[in-house]
Parts: structure tokens; C-alpha cells; sequence
């Protein structure tokens, strides 16, 4: 109709250029972040390898290790880094519907991952205060676990989020972008644990 108000968000070049250097500025801050928490594991991983350097025997002969369900869970976790990566290389060429079907796989895969978690800790036979190597190993892996659990709530927000018009697009979109670095970051820590507490001690 003729004289009917156009109320499409016009985005200036001005306003591109400032939303660019804001995104920088968060991704940094969140690389920054996730470095801190890195030397957080990384404590906990040199404390679990200097006790096991100082027992002959480790783990003792009460606490057992389980390696083919966490080594699924391994495969899950770490196939949902493919997976997000494709959410965030839709929405890069504004295909919102194929972002949220990617995020919403690795929301699933997250989730199976921590109820694989959890159906180990139920079996495992031994609890946190069984022996040392009980010890160090459900506060590493449980300090994961809720680390994934975040990465799962981020993942939510912004399928949450991107329910709102033009709220994520190839231009917008430092959402997706930093909720993926912060899956690969889950993924990559959990590739040493994996290989440090399972296949290590197994060794």
C-alpha cells in the first residue's frame, strides 16, 4: 500500500564496521578465559601424573577403569565438533534453519555424552573418597563434565536466541562463533583426559 512504512532494521556500513569490533573484542575475552581454565585441567592433569608416578601400582586393584564407554563417548563428543562447525558455516552464509539443526545435533550429542557420564560414575563400584586415584579421577572428569554442561547451555541460548528476526545472520553472528570455539575447547581438553586417565592407565 501506497505511503506504508518500511520497518526492516536498515544496517549502515558504520554500524557493521562497530559490530565487527565488538565481536573481536568478545572473542577474545572468551580465548582469554578458556586459556585460564586450559591451566585449570592442566593442574589436575599434573597432579593425577605425579601420583601415578609415585604408586607402583596405579590405579589400585579396587578401582577398576572402564574403557569402551568412554571411548564412545569419546567418539560422540569429539564427531560433535564436525557437527557444530557446520551450524556456524550455515549461518555464515545466513542459512538460519541449517544452524539450527546443526547446534540442535550437538546439543543432542552433548547431552548423550553427560548421560554416558553419569551411567559410568553409577557402575564404576568405587566413589570419590575410595582412594587417591578415585579421587583425582572424578574431580577431573567431573570438572569436564560440568564444563560440557555449560558448553550445553550455550548451545541452548543460542538456538534460544536465534528465534528473535535477523538476530543471527552471515553478517551477525559472534553467538554461534563463540559457542563453538567453546565446544572445541570441551573437546579438546577431554582428548587428553581421555588419553592421560583411560588409555594411560591402562598402560
Amino acid at each position: 500500500m501506497q505511503g506504508a512504512i518500511d520497518s526492516t532494521p536498515v544496517v549502515t556500513g558504520h554500524e557493521v564496521a562497530a559490530h565487527e569490533e565488538h565481536q573481536d573484542l568478545r572473542v577474545l575475552g572468551l580465548i582469554t578465559f578458556l586459556a585460564s581454565e586450559f591451566l585449570m585441567f592442566a593442574g589436575f592433569f599434573a597432579v593425577f601424573l605425579v601420583f601415578r608416578g609415585s604408586h607402583v601400582q596405579w590405579p589400585p586393584e579396587e578401582t577398576e577403569v572402564e574403557l569402551l564407554l568412554p571411548a564412545v563417548n569419546t567418539l560422540i563428543l569429539v564427531s560433535s565438533s564436525w557437527v557444530i562447525n557446520l551450524g556456524t558455516k550455515a549461518i555464515k552464509k545466513n542459512d538460519l534453519a541449517g544452524m539450527r539443526k546443526w547446534f540442535g545435533i550437538t546439543a543432542a550429542m552433548g547431552a548423550v555424552f553427560l548421560v554416558g557420564q553419569v551411567y559410568e560414575y553409577m557402575n564404576l563400584g568405587y566413589g570419590l573418597k575410595t582412594n587417591l586415584f578415585s579421587n583425582c579421577f572424578y574431580l577431573t572428569t567431573g570438572f569436564h563434565g560440568a564444563h560440557v554442561f555449560i558448553g550445553l547451555v550455550l548451545i541452548l541460548g543460542v538456538l534460544w536466541r536465534s528465534r528473535r528476526a535477523n538476530h543471527y545472520t552471515d553478517i551477525t553472528h559472534t553467538g554461534p562463533e563463540m559457542a563453538e570455539i567453546y565446544w572445541h575447547f570441551v573437546d579438546v581438553v577431554w582428548i587428553v583426559l581421555f588419553s592421560l586417565i583411560y588409555l594411560l592407565t591402562l598402560i
